[in-house]
């Protein structure tokens, strides 16, 4: 199986995902912890069905240290016990952003501000802008069909 597309050997895909790749790891100089923000990428990326982002979440939080069992969690990170109130608060406002077209209104108020009482302002935007960041990224690869299964953690740090 093959994507439709090569996003990154396109000219003219690549010279603005790289513009995309680049606020993504500007990102990892935030506070916002990077468990979170992994946690954050699964969970959207499961949400939007994007098997490359989630393949490559998955295996980037297990190198990092993530437990196989919190990750396997994220999924029903509702009904675990294995998730800090903070996190659940950053899971609850990936879902809700993710499915913004599902609510009138798009994020709630009680949702943000939950989200607001565990983030300070710096990783609120660091957390609005890793959530719309990793949409895109979805977004992206579920139109050309990216496959998963062959990412190597690390492997786009380069």
């Amino acid at each position: 199986m093959s994507a439709r597309l090569n996003l990154f050997a396109n000219p003219v895909a690549a010279k603005a995902w790289k513009h995309i790749i680049a606020a993504s790891k500007a990102l990892g100089e935030s506070t916002l912890p990077a468990s979170t923000r992994e946690l954050v990428m699964l969970r959207a990326s499961q949400i939007n069905g994007c098997a490359g982002c989630i393949d490559m979440h998955t295996k980037d939080a297990a190198a990092a240290g993530e437990t196989a069992v919190r990750l396997n969690l994220v999924v029903a990170w509702r009904e675990a016990t294995v998730f800090t109130e903070a996190e659940r608060a950053a899971l609850e406002l990936t879902e809700e952003a993710t499915r913004i077209a599902d609510a009138a209104g798009g994020v709630s108020d009680e949702v943000w501000g939950n989200a607001a009482k565990h983030f300070d302002e710096d990783q609120l935007g660091a957390l609005v802008t890793q959530i719309a960041l990793i949409n895109a990224f979805n977004r992206g690869n579920v139109i050309v069909r990216t496959p998963a299964g062959g990412y190597e953690p690390g492997q786009y740090e380069h």
